[in-house]
């Protein structure tokens, strides 16, 4: 059934669903957490809103946050004074993409030439979107995307 027919029908307080209202964090574990901040900074501009020796937290946009671990560093527990995390961690590249304006395309791709960044590949979308798509230091897919990639975006 299409979310929007479920959220319209009544349901009891038990019975319904909270509302997810988007994703603020996305996380990237890294062999070289200085050199993967430098790339975050110099290509994006990312501010670092927290840092330790496990993790560097980037502001994206001022409304969202990438979070860069140090490869390993998350594999036990963490105790904090507001409580404990969990141990997590992935394996391996990921895919992430970051949201651009249709009009700095061109600019973005000029951009990343001069950087030395190769760009590995370019779709135009249906929709009138279009992605570009390269890699970090540590092999993990980056993409640019731009509006029309998604029907929600």
């Amino acid at each position: 059934m299409p979310l929007s027919k479920l959220e319209a029908r009544p349901c009891r307080p038990r019975e319904c669903r909270p509302v997810v209202t988007g994703i603020i964090e996305t996380a990237l574990h890294v062999r070289d957490l200085p050199r993967s901040i430098e790339f975050y900074q110099q290509i994006f501009g990312l501010e670092i809103i927290e840092r330790n020796d496990r993790l560097c937290a980037l502001s994206v946009a001022r409304r969202n946050v990438l979070l860069l671990f140090l490869e390993g560093a998350s594999a036990s527990p963490v105790d904090i004074p507001g409580g404990r995390i969990p141990p997590h961690g992935s394996g391996g590249s990921i895919h992430f993409a970051f949201s651009v304006d249709r009009s700095e395309i061109a600019v973005w791709e000029q951009f990343l030439a001069r950087k030395g960044v190769v760009i590995e590949g370019r779709v135009q979308w249906d929709r009138g979107g279009t992605s570009l798509y390269f890699r970090d230091p540590d092999g993990h897919l980056v993409e640019l995307a731009t509006p029309g990639l998604w029907s929600v975006y």
